[in-house]
């Protein structure tokens, strides 16, 4: 561990106007990161009053047990403190009722920690996370809040003037706005271009589209939250490609389309103006400003936030609702991730006083009338997320109407006036009115809805805080109640109790001693005299273990053991005895038991639903569970035997006697799934004794010596007995391990069919201790029986494959790498599969002696199912001379699932998922299906990835009934996948093997080519090149259909948050040295290209995001040696960044360069002075002319076709992910292959090296620098390389050679798409 400077220590401590702090700082090994934790007591003795840092530690660990659980034994500790007066009339009670400094960065699995949001009786707002279990509360404590509407990124309320506030959580990017104007001029025969404009031209400062007058100076900031960021400047780029100097476009007239050429029928010319401004209102209450125009809203009464589902155009669009004192309804424009606080008010009609509102994720939004009718509004959709009207639902009972409800995205969950809680039925996008209600039969002042439909509520007599458990996608309505038990985060400083416990199996109590109350003196007297007769009675029994271990032959029998004398036996049960027979301390007080456990939030009711599934009408019943038991958890002692936990030390006042009384929660915010452990159902540690039981941290300063001389005894006594068997030869040589099962083996011969085979593996281990093993196939061809073998040595990888029908997985070796057809084996179930996996790939791993983590230099590979793979280069596999083929490669696979992967020398590793969720690689190994030895037990984490399978709905036009789906005998399917082979309907289609259902179906209007309002995408006939609009020409049509997946698995990765991401870029080549930093670039899911701060080996994850400015959206980003970066833009552009350097990490500016001749580029790596390119058609360029004078190169130089990535490494080797590579069976896609003949004289290569042969998606080789030489010609290997033809079809020799061949052969069908 290790701190700050501490200050110096005062003296004067005994003031009860002061706050005396005490903050700690642990590092947790292997993850790189620091915690610090706070801890602030008020009063005139604090527990580290008066003493050294040491010493103020141990009295601190015995006042909060709970905290110094978490540190390690045998780490030093280092502490500051430092006074803080207080400022206010109620001096320390003020104090202790702020919100503690408690900042904790810890590891954490699974998805990222949410929050729930509530605000109690007093005005108060809380946030309680998922992965903590303590409610925090709100930084500014001079606002009272009335009522919260939360979502993921932000958090609305209304306070106590009823006005509206935001509160937007911060993050590493910060929140940008893009202010445009365009100047417009007009040519004249006398002026040229000048601002002499005809009456009925556009203005001369104006919007995009002329109509709006927009000069310079009457652009205001929207409100005191925002600040300017620069000045105006002109924008010089017209779609990505630089204009000439000043910015200037030019079209024939307004409006026309503009070009940056200027022409001789030029007659007016724009350019366009920008400004950024910037949010500085960031983990703050942030005042919404009254609008200056328009009508003014009454004050505010209620408030509700969702619609983010409805649309992603712009990103982070949200639909925030707002009810007046006046019953008039409100809908603020405008809110989206550039924007959070929005832009006005506008007034919504509906048909009577409303008192209340809920909206949904999606497009599900509710009123309550004043007469306590439902009102549903309809027609929400993508391009009115206002809606159009309203429809009215009756409450369940007519005498008692309702006053609260809120919606979900397929739940509506009500209250009535006489308290009752009400569910509805049938509630969904299609029908949001639903069907009828439900009685739950229980009594709140309010519900909410949040994420995935789970439901919390504040019940009506307690005012606890209650999570309805069970609801799922099949039972929206749940299973019941559970009280969420969560403390305050005041409430723990409050308390000066203490309660602590006995190490495992030892009794040291430290140097300090503690004066203790008069309720626990006569306890701990008790408590001292047995601990001194337990410490006397384990000295006699180690004394005589002692004098018998130390004569093992004493009795002449030299086959005699120790430990089966009865006598010492005897002894040894003694010693387990005394541990087992220590008498538990009770509290010495009833009086003091009995009052506290029913003060106690723990023993608030669990309610639960009674038979089942709830009916109509069905009764809920209220089960007490009974907390007054201790328990003592055995895994938390340590070594020789189990050892209770005895109390002592316990004070009458160590609970506070103010229960917190919630008024309103929103849960908009807070993500909960059915996997999700949460920490809010049992008591923490700070509660009341009789709830719990605590155990002293373990370190060497509180091994007791007798402790120390048992185990010493026992190691002893072990070396002894084996020494006397060394003479002793081995009874087994070589041992012989077998596995057998039953598969399905697709034919390698014609017909190609699954056929039933026997397999069997089989492990042996020769005389020098070596294992190795061979895998047998036996099947019977035309009653005749025969096998296929395969030694366990040959397996260079191991991989499953994507088929929706069969459970099955491939086996490759060189040979059948060459060929592109593996051995295709099916299982009966997944889990057979997986675990047939995991012997043989643990059998090839023993064959080589391969195990543990992989080294710095791993080459990292990524299939298209997500699967990552590792494989260990050798030092002769970029030789100039005899390199190794690289189908000889053994790759290795290691739990989690991701869709890119980039690493340098340093061993650091980060992936990208689905999701766009960055992940870091902790260090591990295994994880996923890999159990026992093939995985490692530490730094392994669950991981969760989220994607999206895609269907299409096809329709052709007739004359009669117009688009329908009604086909022709040569269509496609009307619903089916995107090539239209395979018939795939919404009822029929299946999430992916190991995926889950996260959503349901719903249009995707982001497909490629644009689609029109309805999401449809029209072309002349199928399949033909798709656009957004209907045409003349236009007989078909389709659209796209998106349904959300999810995957929970294992692996040695740590997820990065918050930001979501779409490329990396780790610098290839650094030094070796832990301390060094290492520069990794990223392009954000919404195209900011960012720097990540701090990385280095002892700390890969970094500390913080820089973000670096640029003009337009980008989609990949490299860096390369010597500090090079390159960019590609969102609109196929490259871009160089100028001057980055270890001193200037962010560099100066961007330099554009041209793509292609009609190319988009779309991918770019850099080595060390290679710069490689890919294209949105598959080609790959290579940048040429680029030196230290003029690092952005001179001209494009084309390489091969068919490429789907590329992967540049510190050698400036090249290895490619590519398509439609020739095998001996037709064509395979995601080939990885590498470039033969790279060296500085000719940096592009001359051939392709096949390697591993389909299904892969991603590889990087950016950590291996293994030096190897390059002033030799290179030989052909025994895996022939080929000269590959070019585009025009010519064959040749030099490094303009191709992947494929013939665009018409078919795909091989037998080729391995993982």
């Amino acid at each position: 561990m290790a701190a700050g400077a501490a200050q110096p220590w005062s003296e004067d401590l005994g003031r009860r106007d002061r706050t005396e702090t005490l903050s700690v700082q642990e590092g947790f090994p292997g993850a790189g990161q620091w915690v610090t934790v706070t801890f602030t007591a008020t009063g005139e003795s604090p527990a580290w009053a008066g003493t050294s840092p040491a010493r103020a530690v141990r009295n601190v660990s015995a006042q909060w047990p709970h905290l110094i659980d978490m540190w390690l034994p045998n780490q030093d500790l280092s502490v500051n403190r430092a006074n803080e007066s207080s400022v206010s009339k109620s001096g320390a009670q003020r104090l202790a009722g702020r919100r503690q400094g408690r900042r904790f960065r810890k590891p954490k699995a699974g998805m990222p920690s949410s929050l729930l949001w509530a605000v109690d009786v007093h005005g108060r707002v809380y946030s309680l996370s998922t992965a903590g279990q303590y409610w925090e509360l709100c930084k500014d404590e001079s606002l009272q809040f009335k009522r919260l509407a939360a979502v993921k990124q932000c958090c609305w309320g209304i306070a106590c003037d009823h006005q509206i506030y935001v509160y937007v959580h911060s993050s590493e990017v910060p929140i940008h706005y893009q202010e445009e104007t365009y100047e417009n001029q007009r040519w004249n025969p006398v002026d040229g271009f000048s601002d002499r404009l005809l009456p009925s031209d556009r203005w001369q400062w104006s919007d995009v589209t002329g109509l709006i007058h927009q000069p310079l100076d009457e652009f205001k900031l929207a409100s005191p939250h925002w600040e300017w960021e620069s000045d105006w400047y002109v924008d010089e780029n017209i779609g990505g490609e630089p204009t000439e100097k000043g910015g200037w476009t030019y079209a024939i007239d307004f409006p026309a389309t503009y070009t940056k050429d200027k022409r001789w029928n030029s007659c007016v010319r724009r350019r366009r103006w920008i400004r950024y401004r910037r949010y500085n209102a960031c983990d703050m209450w942030a005042k919404i400003p009254l609008q200056e125009t328009g009508p003014l809203p009454d004050p505010f009464n209620d408030i509700a936030v969702g619609g983010w589902e409805i649309t992603d155009e712009p990103l982070g669009h949200l639909s925030v609702w707002a009810v007046t004192v006046q019953g008039k309804v409100f809908y603020r424009e405008n809110i989206n991730d550039q924007n959070p606080e929005g832009s006005m008010w506008t007034e919504i009609q509906t048909p009577g006083e409303v008192v209340q509102i809920t909206c949904g994720p999606g497009d599900l939004l509710c009123a309550v009338l004043w007469e306590g009718q439902l009102m549903v509004r309809e027609g929400v959709n993508r391009e009115n997320p206002k809606g159009s009207s309203w429809k009215i639902v009756e409450p369940p009972n007519s005498e008692n109407g309702l006053v609260q409800v809120s919606v979900g995205v397929n739940v509506l969950w009500a209250v009535t006036r006489d308290r009752r809680v009400w569910f509805r039925r049938g509630v969904c996008s299609e029908n949001p009115v639903g069907t009828g209600w439900i009685c739950m039969n229980i009594e709140m002042v309010m519900v909410n809805v949040g994420l995935n439909d789970q439901v919390w509520g504040i019940g009506y007599e307690d005012r606890n805080i209650y999570f309805r458990h069970g609801v799922t996608p099949t039972e929206y309505s749940g299973k019941a109640w559970k009280v969420i038990v969560a403390s305050r985060e005041h409430d723990r400083a409050s308390r000066t109790g203490s309660a602590t416990s006995l190490a495992s199996a030892g009794c040291f109590f430290g140097d300090e001693v503690r004066l203790p109350s008069q309720v626990s003196i006569s306890s701990e007297v008790d408590f001292s005299l047995e601990m001194d007769k337990l410490a006397k009675k384990t000295e006699n029994v180690l004394e005589t273990i002692g004098e018998r271990a130390g004569c093992p032959h004493a009795s002449g029998d030299r086959d005699g053991d120790v430990a089966s004398r009865p006598d010492i036996e005897k002894k040894y049960a003694d010693v387990a005895n005394i541990f087992e027979t220590i008498p538990l301390m009770e509290i010495s007080s009833e009086k003091w038991t009995q009052p506290v456990a029913e003060r106690c939030v723990s023993q608030a009711p669990y309610l639960m639903d009674q038979g089942g599934p709830l009916q109509h009408g069905a009764e809920l019943i209220i089960v007490h569970s009974d907390s007054n038991i201790m328990s003592s958890d055995p895994a938390e002692t340590s070594s020789v035997s189990s050892v209770g936990t005895y109390p002592f030390g316990i004070e009458e006042h160590c609970v506070s006697d103010e229960h917190p009384l919630w008024a309103w929660i929103s849960g908009g915010g807070c993500e909960v799934e059915a996997h999700t452990q949460l920490n809010w159902f049992t008591p923490q540690s700070g509660q009341p004794f009789s709830q719990q039981s605590f155990s002293m941290p373990i370190s060497c300063t509180q091994q007791t010596v007798w402790r120390k001389q048992i185990v010493h005894q026992l190691t002893e006594r072990s070396k002894r007995e084996l020494q006397d068997f060394k003479h002793y030869e081995q009874a087994v040589e070589q041992s012989v391990w077998i596995k057998k099962g039953a598969m399905q083996w697709w034919r390698d011969g014609k017909p190609h069919k699954w056929i039933d085979v026997k397999v069997a593996l089989e492990q042996f281990t020769g005389n020098d201790g070596k294992r190795d093993g061979i895998f047998f196939i036996y099947y019977t061809f035309n009653d005749e029986k025969k096998y296929l073998h395969v030694f366990s040595n040959e397996i260079t990888i191991l991989v499953p494959i994507a088929n929706e029908t069969k459970h099955s997985f491939a086996i490759y070796t060189p040979e059948r790498t060459k060929q592109r057809w593996p051995i295709r084996l099916a299982t009966t179930t997944e889990q057979e599969m997986y675990d047939w996996l995991a012997v043989l790939s643990l059998a090839c791993c023993d064959s080589r002696d391969l195990h543990g983590p992989p080294s710095n230099q791993a080459l990292w590979s990524v299939t298209c199912k997500g699967d990552i793979f590792i494989s260990e280069p050798t030092p002769n596999l970029e030789a100039a001379q005899h390199p190794l083929p690289s189908d000889q490669l053994y790759w290795r696979q290691i739990g989690g699932h991701l869709r890119i992967i980039e690493s340098n020398s340093q061993g650091i590793v980060w992936g990208i998922g689905y999701d766009h969720t960055a992940w870091v690689y902790t260090g591990g190994y295994g994880g996923g299906f890999f159990q026992g030895l093939a995985s490692s037990t530490d730094n392994i984490y669950t991981q969760t990835d989220v994607m999206c399978v895609y269907i299409y709905e096809n329709q052709r036009w007739n004359p009669v009934t117009g688009y329908s789906s009604r086909r022709l005998p040569t269509d496609r399917y009307m619903w089916s996948d995107a090539s239209g082979l395979q018939e795939c309907t919404k009822a029929h289609t299946k999430p992916p093997s190991q995926w889950t259902w996260v959503s349901d179906w719903y249009i995707d209007f982001n497909a490629p080519g644009g689609t029109d309002r309805e999401g449809w995408q029209f072309a002349a006939d199928f399949p033909a090149s798709y656009h957004g609009y209907k045409t003349i020409k236009d007989f078909v049509r389709r659209r796209r259909w998106a349904r959300k997946c999810k995957i929970v698995t294992t692996g040695p990765w740590f997820e990065v948050g918050p930001v979501a991401l779409r490329d990396i870029s780790l610098i290839p080549c650094v030094s070796q040295k832990a301390d060094d930093a290492s520069a990794l670039w990223a392009v954000s899911s919404k195209g900011d290209v960012l720097c990540r701060l701090g990385i280095t080996k002892q700390n890969a994850l970094g500390v913080s995001w820089l973000h670096i400015g640029t003009d337009q959206p980008f989609v990949s980003v490299s860096i390369g040696g010597y500090y090079q970066v390159w960019a590609i833009a969102r609109d196929g552009a490259a871009f160089y960044r100028g001057s980055v350097s270890p001193q200037n990490c962010t560099g100066d500016c961007w330099y554009h360069i041209p793509p292609p001749s009609k190319q988009k580029l779309i991918q770019v790596s850099v080595g060390q002075t290679s710069v490689y390119t890919v294209d949105e058609n598959g080609n790959l360029w290579f940048r040429q002319g680029i030196s230290p004078s003029y690092p952005q190169g001179s001209c494009w130089q084309h390489v091969s076709t068919n490429v789907r990535k590329v992967s540049v490494g510190p050698l400036d080797q090249v290895w490619i992910v590519a398509d439609k590579v020739q095998g001996s069976h037709s064509l395979s896609c995601g080939t990885v292959c590498r470039r033969m003949g790279v060296q500085p004289r000719e940096p592009t290569g001359s051939s392709w090296d096949y390697g591993i042969g389909g299904g892969w998606d991603h590889i990087t080789i950016r950590a291996n620098s293994m030096e190897s030489s390059h002033n030799l010609v290179p030989m052909a290997s025994d895996n022939t390389s080929m000269n590959l033809p070019n585009q025009d079809g010519t064959v040749s020799d030099n490094s303009r050679s191709s992947l494929i061949v013939d665009e018409q052969q078919e795909l091989n069908g037998s080729a391995v798409n993982c």
